[in-house]
């Protein structure tokens, strides 16, 4: 239960400060945002970096505007309704993209904890609890991240100015205040960073749709990501271990060896086709002040997982776009969606958007995924359009540490038969082609023809051997006859 709400002096008294100018030219409006910090299962601390703006709708809309309350019946004394009547009106749908969007470009140890409004005492008054809390749901319900049963509501007033924060409860929409303080949170953050390899293997069934299939192959992952021991700084993770302040600090996952296969691996019943999943994916993670080691491993660990997520939804985002006239001019995720495993009579390959790091503030990063035919001058546009950057990101302080991108294969049922490979013969060039591996699987597709061919020239030898000795044990025996 969060008891404290501790936000970045720096930060947020300047972001105070650019609102209050705002709203000296009248007539004053209002205003709803994201609140970006972290929550932790821990701690009854929450911790608030940022407050993100929600842009205007597509209709140049505001996403929070003040609707006048219904003129009241004349009175003696004559008087009509003021502007401190006005309550509170969003657009909740729209309030929860921006949340969805921001939450994609968060790293580790960072996310959207709750919203910000910035409005009078009267009509933040004025606004019905239920209105409020039913945005912060939304919010809440936007991500597929740590799931947390409480979330932030910071009104910032300008009549009079003074800032105060209360805690929903997300199933009841509760509120209820609580104490707020300033502190410097971003000169102390520590960065934790790593580089994790895998692959997996998953046999899919029948008509198994693509985003079941690669949910199945992520869930397998999130297991073995979670019984990982991590070295951090090559000495292994232990509660009392010591790690100097400096950073960043490089940590690596020790993955245990498999001691048993699914059982859905094991049955071939119903088997479609193989999918083989592989790559790397480059995780960072923030560690906040007064907060333990093992924080930061866990925060690493579910920006490895949330990372994938979020490139499947890029996949899928592009899939459902439908712009399309024809099959050829269709995008390489419209396609990926549209396959059939059981139909397939050669390998099919895709790649994943890649991740690139784009400088915030202080210090701090964002990511954004990369399709094969974009930039990094994309990557920056898109955030600027849902988080202010600090500066002017150059394309020399982007970084893009992941060089390959993950890389998915879907084989067909013909070719998990031995000897009955049907692309074998065209497999290296196509691979060659989608940037999905390298020279090692060529050579080891060849080196695998190179075997069944073996194999069929000791048959046939065999079967020769057979027939001579056949042939001489029966000329033998006809001369003693």
């Amino acid at each position: 239960m969060v008891k404290a709400v501790v936000g970045d002096e720096a930060h947020l008294k300047a972001f105070e400060e650019a609102l209050s100018s705002s709203s000296s030219s009248p007539p004053p409006q209002a205003q709803v945002g994201l609140v970006v910090g972290k929550l932790s299962a821990s701690s009854d601390r929450a911790l608030v970096y940022s407050l993100l703006p929600t842009p205007p709708t597509e209709a140049a809309a505001p996403a929070c505007s003040l609707r006048a309350a219904p003129k009241p019946k004349p009175s003696s004394k004559g008087k009509g309704p003021t502007s401190s009547d006005a309550s509170l009106e969003f657009d909740v749908d729209w309030i929860a993209e921006h949340a969805r969007q921001v939450s994609r470009m968060l790293l580790g140890g960072m996310s959207v904890i709750g919203i910000y409004v910035w409005a009078s005492e009267a009509s933040f008054k004025a606004t019905s609890p239920a209105v409020l809390s039913q945005v912060i749901r939304a919010v809440s319900q936007a991500w597929y991240g740590r799931a947390f049963t409480e979330r932030l509501l910071i009104h910032i007033s300008y009549s009079p100015r003074r800032l105060a924060c209360r805690i929903c409860e997300v199933s009841s929409g509760s509120l209820r205040p609580c104490d707020f303080k300033y502190s410097k949170l971003l000169p102390s953050l520590q960065t934790f960073r790593c580089t994790y390899d895998f692959e997996i293997r998953l046999t899919s069934v029948q008509a198994e749709p693509f985003k079941k299939a690669i949910l199945k192959a992520i869930n397998h992952l999130t297991e073995e990501v979670q019984n990982a021991r991590a070295l951090i700084d090559g000495h292994l993770f232990s509660e009392d271990i010591k790690i100097s302040t400096e950073g960043p600090h490089q940590v690596d996952f020790l993955v245990p060896f498999k001691n048993a296969v699914p059982v859905e691996e094991c049955s071939l019943e119903g088997v479609a086709g193989l999918l083989r999943f592989t790559g790397s994916v480059s995780a960072l993670a923030y560690l906040g002040p007064k907060e333990s080691i093992s924080e930061a491993i866990s925060d690493l660990k579910a920006d490895i997982i949330t990372s994938l997520r979020s490139r499947l939804d890029i996949i899928l985002d592009d899939a459902d776009d439908g712009s399309a006239a024809n099959e050829l001019d269709q995008s390489p995720s419209q396609k990926v969606t549209q396959v059939v495993f059981h139909e397939l009579r050669e390998p099919y390959n895709f790649l994943f958007p890649r991740r690139v790091l784009i400088p915030w503030f202080s210090g701090a990063y964002i990511c954004d995924y990369l399709q094969q035919s974009e930039t990094t001058e994309d990557a920056v546009d898109r955030c600027k359009e849902v988080i202010p950057l600090e500066t002017a990101a150059e394309s020399s302080s982007i970084l893009e540490p992941e060089r390959a991108a993950a890389c998915g294969t879907l084989e067909s049922f013909w070719d998990m038969v031995p000897g009955a490979r049907s692309g074998a013969r065209d497999r290296s060039s196509r691979l060659k082609d989608s940037g999905c591996t390298g020279q090692d699987d060529d050579d080891k597709s060849q080196r695998r023809q190179g075997g069944v061919n073996l194999n069929i020239l000791a048959a046939l030898f065999a079967l020769l051997v057979a027939l001579i000795a056949g042939f001489v044990f029966t000329f033998s025996a006809g001369s003693n006859t």
